[in-house]
């Protein structure tokens, strides 16, 4: 059998406030009918203030060491992906890397919106099967809470916090069996947080008019994210020498309950091997895939010997997919 690389444990934490449809209509022009009936989400966990991106990583991470048995000293690779870091410097997967003690590894961040997961879980697969590094440590995190216009109803109802981790290493006879990752970066304008760089640093103005905050073109977003996903979800299956009727259980992006359905159908995937936690969470950007398969693996929907697939969709654009033996 073929050496891959194999995810042997995970890890999630999701804050513990949770911010539900009806707090919501206490905030802004909406209701819980028009969210569950265009979204499908009811409620979302928001980090308290003094809660950083990096926690919420460092929480999930330690479950996933636990998970797979493994000490962090034994870890020599670790990334975050995230679009809200602690800081722009240094990198919040050098903050995980103190807190954990892993003081062999090399520690760096992505930045790939909701797509940042799967662009993780191959830079660490390519690292690893190059035999550069040997036991990798891989998380999504986001505080997306700290990017939202809490007055824009279009937006604040789609989003919360919370962080996924995943340790991996080298096996035999399963794993990564294939990933496919695409970007298009004609398509930054609609959906981006305008302000707040390099670009346009925070002033005034920038406050007044809350650009350091998410801005989202829906219907466009909406229309791609189906498409791209669809694309990505059969060149996955296909490089991996499986077809659709091959997977025990579909991982979306846990953006929109009507997309999910949309690409359940096009991929031609029944609903009862499509794995949804967005009713509970929201979107949770780069954390939504792996604290997906947290929950999933720990509630038995993943078993030994199934094949897996995430597939996500963000900003960027970017988009992509794994497909898993486990």
């Amino acid at each position: 059998m073929a050496d891959l690389i194999h995810i042997i444990g995970t890890g999630s934490y999701v804050p513990a406030k949770a911010l539900t449809n009806a707090d919501l209509e206490k905030m802004v022009e909406t209701s819980d009918e028009w969210i569950t009936t265009r979204t499908g989400i009811k409620e979302r966990h928001i980090a308290a203030p003094e809660e950083a991106t990096s926690d919420m990583a460092i929480n999930a991470a330690r479950l996933a060491l636990a998970d797979a048995g493994v000490d962090a000293l034994d870890i020599d690779l670790i990334i975050v992906a995230t679009t809200t870091p602690d800081m722009f410097l240094p990198s919040t997967a050098c903050f995980v890397q103190k807190a954990l003690g892993a003081k062999n590894a090399a520690a760096f961040d992505i930045s790939a919106a909701c797509s940042g997961f799967i662009y993780t879980l191959e830079t660490a697969r390519a690292l690893l099967t190059a035999g550069t590094f040997k036991r990798a440590l891989v998380i999504g995190a986001e505080k997306i809470s700290a990017i939202t216009n809490w007055k824009d109803r279009s937006t604040c109802v789609l989003f919360g916090d919370g962080a996924g981790a995943a340790v991996l290493q080298k096996t035999k006879g399963k794993g990564i069996l294939s990933t496919c990752l695409r970007s298009d970066g004609n398509l930054t304008d609609i959906l981006s947080v305008p302000a707040g760089g390099s670009r346009r640093p925070v002033d005034r103005q920038v406050l007044e008019q809350s650009l350091n905050t998410i801005h989202m073109q829906g219907k466009e977003v909406f229309k791609l994210a189906v498409t791209r996903m669809v694309e990505a979800a059969k060149k996955a299956l296909e490089l991996a020498g499986k077809n659709e009727s091959d997977l025990n259980l579909l991982i979306p992006h846990q953006a929109n309950l009507r997309i999910i359905e949309a690409i359940a159908e096009r991929v031609q995937v029944k609903r009862e091997r499509i794995f949804v936690n967005l009713h509970k969470y929201g979107n949770m950007s780069a954390a939504t895939t792996i604290v997906a398969l947290d929950e999933a693996r720990r509630s038995g929907q993943v078993k030994p010997g199934d094949l897996i697939e995430l597939v996500a969709f963000g900003a960027g654009l970017t988009w992509g997919a794994a497909v898993i033996q486990f």
